[in-house]
């Protein structure tokens, strides 16, 4: 039988982390999201843009430990982001864009603090990626749910998403479900 497990992660605009993450196996379902803010009431994106909700853009990755290692979805998610960059990914700047990992288990915050020190020798910058207990995951409204494959031609979809993953597909070939390779 097998058991799914989350991760929770934010590395700039959900619509990105989620298009990279729909395509690796062992993935069985992403969720864009908010997390890390105080108040419920405040996780919809009309206020998370607002910049001052204290929640971040996240998924929400349902994943079978079978077939992909919450340690490989680390470095999928550290190579399709900028983890120096404070609050900011590309253009999107603001608290909700934050580098961010909420572990589920005190053996994912080991998994996390570890690939962190070793990734930290390949940047010239310190990685300012925060990682904070799980706490509340408040799913995105639908529409934000599969959009760059909903909207591939969309010109945000073409110039930030697209590169992105171009990258991975290079970096994890191996790893793509194979519709994807």
């Amino acid at each position: 039988m097998n058991i799914l497990n989350k991760a929770t992660l934010g590395g700039g605009c959900f619509w990105c982390i989620e298009a990279v993450y729909r395509r690796i196996q062992g993935v069985s379902e992403v969720y864009s999201g908010y997390s890390g803010g105080a108040l419920k009431s405040t996780a919809n994106y009309k206020d998370v843009c607002k910049g001052n909700t204290g929640h971040a853009e996240v998924v929400q990755v349902l994943f079978d430990q079978n077939k992909v290692d919450y340690k490989d979805l680390l470095y999928i998610f550290f190579a399709s982001h900028d983890p120096t960059t404070l609050n900011r990914q590309g253009n999107d700047e603001g608290e909700q864009y934050r580098s961010i990992i909420f572990y589920h288990s005190e053996q994912q915050k080991a998994i996390v603090n570890e690939v962190i020190k070793e990734l930290q020798k390949e940047y010239k910058n310190p990685i300012v990626t925060q990682v904070v207990e799980f706490k509340e995951f408040y799913k995105a409204e639908d529409y934000h749910q599969g959009y760059y494959d909903i909207n591939p031609n969309e010109g945000y979809c073409r110039a930030v998403i697209s590169p992105k993953i171009k990258k991975i597909i290079q970096k994890y070939q191996t790893q793509l479900k194979p519709e994807y390779q």
